[in-house]
Formats: C-alpha cells, structure tokens, sequence
C-alpha cells in the first residue's frame, strides 16, 4: 500500500512539470557603423544641346530648284555639292556683261588711241591744248566705263557660282526645306537647309548667380586656344532615358550679363561626341559638383524613422543591445543622409528593417555595405 502512495506521488509531480523551450536566437540585424566622408554635392539643371556650328544654308540667287544631292540627315564634307538653282538667266547675265565689257574695252582703246594721237599735236601747237584735254577726258571716262563694265561681269559670275549651293562646313545636313521645282529667292534668302557640326556638341544652361559664385571659385582660369578665359568646370550630362552619357564635359564659355528677368545667367559647356549620339536641340540634365562636405557624418537614409516631427534612429551599444535615440538630419545625398547632431563617428545603428526593431533587444549585427555610388551625390 505504502508502495502504490509514492509511485502516485510520483506521478503526480512529473505530470505538473512542463517541458522547457530553449530561448530564440537574436534576430540578425544590418548594422552599420556611422563613418565621416567627403560628400561632393552636386546641382543639376536643365540644358539643350547646339551644334558647335549650326550653319543656315540659304538661297543667294532667285530661281527654281532643279537639283538636289544629298541624303537628308547624313554627313556631308566641306565643299559638297548640295543643291543647284536653275542657271539659264545667271547664264545669259554672264554674256551679257562679257558683251558691255568688250565694248567698253573697244571704246577705251580708241579713246586711247585718240589721246596718244593728240599728244603730239598739242605739244607742237598743231591742236589746241584744249582738244588733248578732250581727248584724255575721254579716255579716264572710258577707263571707268571698263572698270564698271568688269565690276558687273564679276558680280554676274559671282551670281552663276551662286547658283551651286556647296557645304561650307562638314557636318550632318537636315531635312531640306525645299523640293526641285520649288522657286527660292535671295532676299530675303530661302532658308534652304541647315548644316550642323556635332562633334564637340554644346549644351546650354542657366544656373543662379549663387551658383555661378560657386563655379567661378572653384574654377581653374585659363586662356583657351581660342583665346576666350574658360571657367574649366567638369560637368556631366544626364540623357532623357535617366543614363549618363559617357564623356564628361567642360564649362567653357560664361554670358555675359545675367539675365535680369530670371536672375540667371547661361553656361555653355562642351562634349565629345564622337558616335554623334547627341543632335542639336536634345534636353538633358547637367549635372556639377558644386561644393564638397568635408568630414561629413553618414548613415544610409533608410536607417533614420521619424515620429511626430523627430528623426530617429537605433544605436546598436557593445553588448549588441538596441536604444531607440533622436537625431538631427542635415541633406540627403540618394542613398545616404548627412547627420548634424546626435550621433558620433564609430557608433553602430540599425541600418535595416528598422519598423521591426525595439528598443532594449539584443540583436545579431551583420555587417551593412554602405552604396557605393557615393561619389555622385544630388543635393535633395
């Protein structure tokens, strides 16, 4: 009896115990370690792109078009034939004034003539000195009367070359304006076609007059082959498609005046293009590095939450233990953000997932990379 008392005791007091679980493992967490950078702080505005030359192809002569050779929107070379205008009255113009030239030239050889045989008689008294004076009158008349009739004899033939319309650069030509058949005139010229020269190609662009401070500060000067100072600021050009076009270019020429209307003035900076990618009149983004934040405290953007207007962030202690601590933010720079106040070089922070996290747990840090594409930084 005594036996079966203490097996059920036994069995009693084993039933009452329940199992113990193990404790979860911390929760692994990105942390990242607030470190100082140099920031380059870059402005973007937009600008519109200009051939290095645009050149207007107009008529110089009147008539019709009777022929065209070249291929719109393909490269043409100096000196290219490009269009001819209908020659047929330039050419009779031409024998015309070759006609009033040869007889003026027969007029001023008699009148020569007539000098050279009054010359004599006058010095021997035979004539009067009146008629020689006459005679060589004459003879300066008919010498400008040739010299006119030469001036309109190379205006005409200057009119038939005319009506050969060649390239007078090298470059892409556009879509032509006019069809053969269709009448130009010389004035006001028929704007014809246009020639444009890409390679550099410009871009254009207004900036403030803080901003041009800025440039002029940082700016090497230098005197340029052209002989125009160059503010010699790197800049690079952001497509419509979101891509950076891969040759940088440089600020080489500043207006003027600043524009009192807008309170800007326009740049015009520079780029290779040897692939003729861009074409005059493109918008795109320029993109500079206006200033640098030297020592600047960084911490990746998505590690900062905000509560009632105060920006936060979690500090990671030695003991890999959360607290929950407020900041004041400076800039953003896309992925990063520049901290002012609250934190210090070599803390820890929670650098993801931060809506999960509480303060007081203890977390298993893993190692946060921060971008790596912080050398190009937009001012937001």
């Amino acid at each position: 009896m005594k036996f079966l008392i203490l097996f059920f005791i036994i069995f009693i007091s084993g039933c009452g115990k329940e199992e113990e679980k193990p404790a979860p493992p911390p929760p692994e967490v990105k942390v990242f370690t607030v470190e100082t950078k140099d920031i380059p702080v870059s402005n973007e505005w937009i600008g519109q792109t200009f051939g290095a030359e645009d050149i207007d192809i107009r008529a110089r002569v009147n008539g019709y078009i009777d022929g065209i050779y070249f291929t719109e929107g393909t490269e043409v070379g100096k000196g290219t034939l490009l269009y001819t205008i209908d020659a047929k009255e330039l050419q009779q113009e031409v024998l015309e004034a070759k006609g009033k030239l040869s007889e003026a030239q027969t007029l001023l050889i008699h009148a020569e003539t007539e000098v050279n045989r009054f010359k004599p008689l006058a010095e021997a008294g035979a004539v009067s000195v009146q008629r020689y004076e006459s005679a060589l009158a004459n003879y300066d008349a008919h010498k400008g009367n040739v010299e006119a009739a030469l001036a309109r004899l190379n205006l005409a033939e200057i009119n038939l070359g005319y009506s050969r319309v060649e390239a007078p650069i090298s470059g892409i030509i556009g879509i032509t304006q006019f069809k053969i058949g269709d009448y130009v005139t010389k004035t006001p010229g028929s704007l014809l076609n246009t020639i444009s020269n890409v390679d550099p190609i410009k871009a254009r662009f207004s900036i403030s007059e803080k901003e041009y401070l800025s440039f002029r500060k940082d700016a090497i000067q230098e005197i340029s082959t052209t002989g125009r100072r160059s503010l010699n600021t790197k800049v690079e050009m952001i497509l419509s498609d979101g891509t950076v076009y891969p040759f940088e270019g440089k600020v080489n020429i500043a207006n003027r005046q600043v524009d009192p209307s807008t309170g800007t003035l326009m740049l015009e900076a520079s780029f290779p293009n040897p692939d003729k990618l861009l074409r005059p009149g493109q918008y795109s983004k320029i993109r500079s590095v206006t200033k640098i934040l030297t020592s600047a405290l960084v911490i990746p953007s998505r590690a900062i939450g905000e509560l009632q207007g105060q920006f936060q962030v979690f500090v990671v202690d030695s003991e890999n233990k959360t607290s929950l601590r407020t900041i004041k933010k400076g800039q953003q720079f896309g992925q990063f953000t520049v901290i002012e106040s609250g934190l210090n070089a070599g803390e820890r922070i929670i650098a993801e997932g931060i809506q999960k996290i509480k303060s007081d747990m203890i977390i298993a840090p893993q190692n946060f990379e921060f971008p790596s594409d912080t050398n190009k930084s937009e001012n937001k």
